[in-house]
């Protein structure tokens, strides 16, 4: 009965919300499948054709040769470690810097969010901060992709507009339980909070997952790269990239770019899906009270 009352105009204004999103996911996907599709393409249907869209024929080729090595295993390894332990500092940094300013009591409240606000507006910039870092002896370690972004601004006031929208009355029960700030904090407040939680996770996540420009600042040693540097040098590096380590003649260097692309896509989007229902509720619960 609700569909048939509706007017011409809201089913012709939904059809084109319909047709426009399809076709912004068609321009984010298509891409990627074409990559993807790439990547399991012959040696000698990519070299026979200029521009490939779909392989006749799939192979493995260029995913046994990026294999053939360890560097690739050991470059994923380096992030998810860094991309680990790097969003759980920032969720636990972060926590603990938004909670005591959601207190309106706290003495000292508005400076501190006044000067958090300073560095969303004005960056130190590169120069600056790889001084800091070498003065604290962080290059070539992976400290140095953690440390300097520990705490991001944005998300931390994000965080701090949800815990205020927590009722007063659950700290006021649990301080009446003898239960301290700290277990308020994690018994109370985090549990309530998971879906912002899981949403700036995921957020974090990328970010480090993603980290290309500090590690070229701060890392020296090529044993240490992230996946994304590794990348970088194969691409740009072609088949130079990994035929020095490896003294096997390489594939044509496009199977190879497009395989390690893939490789280094595939594990941070196998994640979305599963925290993909606390975008909307994460983001929106923690941004309508200031």
């Amino acid at each position: 009965m609700h569909q048939q009352n509706r007017s011409w105009g809201t089913r012709l204004f939904d059809w084109a919300n319909a047709a426009i999103l399809l076709l912004v996911a068609a321009v984010m996907l298509i891409p990627f499948l074409y990559i993807l599709l790439i990547s399991f393409a012959t040696e000698q249907e990519v070299l026979a054709k200029s521009f490939l869209v779909f392989p006749t024929k799939f192979s493995l080729e260029g995913y046994r040769y990026i294999f053939s090595t360890t560097i690739l295993l050991r470059s994923l390894a380096v992030t998810i470690g860094v991309t680990v332990i790097g969003t759980l500092v920032n969720l636990l940094l972060t926590v603990l810097m938004a909670y005591p300013l959601a207190r309106k009591d706290l003495y000292g409240r508005r400076p501190v969010m006044l000067m958090v606000i300073f560095t969303m507006v004005f960056n130190a910039g590169i120069v600056p901060t790889f001084l800091i870092v070498k003065a604290l002896h962080l290059t070539n370690t992976y400290w140095a992709l953690i440390i300097p972004g520990a705490i991001s601004a944005f998300n931390m006031i994000i965080i701090k507009n949800f815990f205020q929208q927590l009722p007063d009355g659950l700290e006021e029960s649990a301080k009446i339980d003898g239960c301290n700030d700290l277990g308020i904090l994690f018994r109370i407040v985090i549990p309530l909070s998971l879906p912002a939680l899981a949403t700036f996770a995921l957020f974090y996540a990328v970010t480090h997952w993603n980290t290309f420009l500090s590690a070229i600042l701060y890392i020296n040693d090529s044993k240490k790269w992230p996946i994304q540097v590794l990348l970088r040098q194969i691409v740009i590096l072609s088949e130079k990239g990994l035929s020095d380590m490896n003294e096997a003649p390489p594939p044509p260097s496009k199977i190879i770019n497009m395989a390690v692309i893939v490789f280094s896509t595939v594990p941070i989007l196998s994640v979305y899906p599963f925290l993909q229902k606390h975008f909307a509720k994460g983001v929106l619960l923690g941004s309508v009270k200031g």
